[in-house]
């Protein structure tokens, strides 16, 4: 699907910010899945710089390094400009407009629950994050995803409670600004349009869903009301606001689409991560991946070469299931639990695995590495028409708030 031709039932929304180089546990735990979104849906993926500054704040030339690097990884793992949009989100002011639009009606403990806070408080000790813009910036990411009117996140588990709060920002400013001065008198000439007995029909369900929480009646209801040929768009999205009991809706709840964890973990078995120092980057020479994987721990057990070992228990295993077929697998499983082979045995798949997975990625990166220009080129376009959207849900959002003036 061309990403100029989106609509929010098919839209993807998603970003990431640029404070490193992207590592394969990126690839394998985001990228590969946004790879294969891009033909089935109208994909938005952003470089989320001020979210970078939520935690980077005194680094900032870190995210300047990084920005257009990281738009060369996405293109090294496969993104089509062609076929997603790619953009910068300080190059887009609408979204601190609607930002700070939404903060205005938004409870703070509904910021300081979110699970995330306190556990990179937690993680991240050596940065000062006792600052607004860390508190406020799941609503910042709720503004990103609202403003294209997304309706797939693609998230992980953990990262599945940052979109409930977009969904409760999305009803709490629909509840707020979606009705407005004239709405009832609207929804009545409506009801009027669809005739007494349709009109009888939709009242008994909404007493039944409003009341006793009926979602029968209410799926029954909203598929009517979307397939009466008697309204128009407007007067079925009215409908379906005051059947539910709010208002008219102007930004639309997304819904999480979860994603599996990245089955790569460190070159040490915990999650990958540049800070950890258990990294291999998308682009990392080819020597320096040879070394990193040599010198990865195995199974503790294994003191001498003679000794049996347990695969479950070794981080080089983990990466035997990501890059090794099965009988490779069962050639190292084997030979580790009857020290039939060597741990730099066992470590050699594991290499040539990592090593021609990236030659695709190094061919694809390799014309803008070579033409940077290109780089800025795909990203300014991509800015261009997520803006155009971005500004046109704007304009709804003044005119549902009265501040069109």
């Amino acid at each position: 699907m061309d990403a100029t031709s989106s609509t929010p039932q098919d839209r993807v929304l998603s970003g990431m910010r640029p404070t490193g180089a992207l590592h394969l546990g990126h690839y394998h735990g985001a990228l590969k899945n946004w790879v294969r979104l891009q033909s089935q849906m109208s994909c938005y993926y952003f470089v989320a710089d001020w979210h970078a500054l939520t935690t980077h704040y005194e680094s900032r030339e870190v995210i300047a390094h990084n920005v257009y690097e990281m738009v060369i990884d996405w293109l090294a793992a496969g993104l089509d400009p062609n076929q997603c949009t790619l953009f910068l989100q300080s190059r887009i002011p609408e979204h601190a407009e609607l930002f700070t639009l939404l903060s205005m009606g938004t409870p703070l403990g509904w910021l300081e629950r979110v699970p995330t806070y306190k556990d990179q408080q937690e993680k991240l000790k050596d940065k000062d994050l006792s600052t607004y813009g860390f508190l406020g910036y799941p609503l910042l990411q709720a503004a990103d995803i609202l403003i294209y009117k997304a309706k797939w996140v693609p998230v992980g588990e953990d990262q599945a409670s940052h979109v409930e709060l977009t969904r409760e920002a999305a009803r709490r400013f629909n509840h707020l600004y979606g009705r407005e001065t004239d709405f009832d008198a609207r929804v009545q000439a409506s009801l009027d349009k669809l005739g007494k007995d349709a009109a009888k029909r939709l009242e008994k369900s909404r007493k039944a869903y409003q009341e006793t929480g009926d979602t029968k009646a209410m799926d029954g209801a909203l598929g009517f009301l979307s397939d009466t040929p008697l309204l128009d768009p407007d007067e079925r999205d009215r409908l379906a606001g005051w059947f539910k009991g709010t208002g008219k809706t102007v930004l639309v709840e997304p819904q999480a689409l979860l994603t599996e964890a990245s089955k790569l973990p460190g070159l040490d078995g915990q999650k990958m991560s540049k800070s950890y120092g258990n990294a291999i980057a998308m682009r990392e020479d080819r020597s320096s991946i040879e070394t990193k994987v040599r010198r990865m721990p195995t199974d503790p057990a294994r003191i001498k070469r003679t000794d049996a070992g347990e695969p479950e228990r070794c981080p080089v295993w983990q990466f035997h299931k990501v890059y090794s077929d099965a009988s490779t697998q069962a050639w190292a499983a084997q030979g580790c639990r009857h020290a039939g082979i060597g741990c730099l045995e066992c470590k050699q798949p594991v290499i040539d695995g990592i090593l021609k997975e990236q030659v695709p990625m190094l061919e694809r990166a390799e014309p803008y590495l070579s033409r940077p220009q290109v780089v800025r080129d795909i990203v300014d376009a991509g800015t261009d028409r997520a803006r155009a959207t971005a500004r046109s849900t704007m304009a709804e959002v003044r005119t549902a708030m009265g501040i069109n003036y």
